[in-house]
């Protein structure tokens, strides 16, 4: 969904079947190997998380589709969602507040947003157009009860007093994408959508992201 409208229309007919359907949007990164670590390491901690995302996004030129609102719904739509659904998964918790604001550009695509948790863990995801592609585009950073974990365009974790988490490599990147299509097939073939992203996980990352494009453009 575009806008929130779309968003709105779509809650709506999905209410009108007594038995929900299988909905299922493409937030491969809650899928990634790393970040399933990620998780159960997480799962063993009894206090709040702190997640730094930062993206490595590059330049779009501004009469590109997927700067158009209407086409690709922008940055923060069209790609900026992931991030906000990985911080969400990861937090494992209601999106509480969010707060965003960007650099003034003619796309206003170097964004800086904050998201506050319902459990007390915050998160910040830097996504940023005025880059360089020598830079990894996407690494994340977790502090959580002393520990710290760092993860590196999505091939490599290290940890920093965290015990639960291994140092680990992988031959390439994995972003997820292949265990979040089979986690789809695998849902449509049994009937059984518990592997996949709750329906109200993704209309609260869909509204938390229109939240972030009413802030920035003011």
């Amino acid at each position: 969904t575009l806008s929130r409208e779309e968003l709105n229309e779509l809650v709506s007919h999905y209410q009108e079947f007594e038995l929900p359907p299988i909905v299922m949007v493409g937030f491969n990164r809650r899928y990634a190997p790393h970040i399933q670590t990620l998780k159960a390491a997480l799962a063993k901690k009894s206090q709040p998380a702190t997640f730094m995302m930062t993206v490595n996004a590059g330049t779009i030129p501004a009469d590109h589709w997927t700067q158009d609102p209407e086409v690709g719904g922008g940055r923060v739509i069209g790609e900026g969602c992931h991030f906000v659904d990985l911080l969400r998964h990861l937090a494992g918790s209601s999106i509480e507040s969010v707060n965003a604001v960007a650099m003034d550009s003619s796309c206003r695509d170097s964004v800086a947003i904050t998201l506050r948790f319902e459990n007390g863990c915050i998160g910040t995801i830097n996504y940023l157009a005025n880059g360089s592609k020598a830079f990894p585009k996407e690494t994340l950073q977790v502090f959580c009860g002393g520990g710290i974990a760092e993860l590196n365009n999505f091939r490599s974790l290290k940890a920093y007093g965290w015990p639960d988490i291994k140092q680990n490599k992988l031959w390439r990147q994995d972003k997820g994408q292949k265990a979040c299509a089979a986690a789809f097939v695998k849902a449509i073939e049994n009937g059984d959508p518990s592997e996949l992203i709750p329906f109200d996980e993704l209309v609260e990352v869909a509204t938390a992201c229109f939240d972030v494009v009413d802030q920035i453009n003011g």
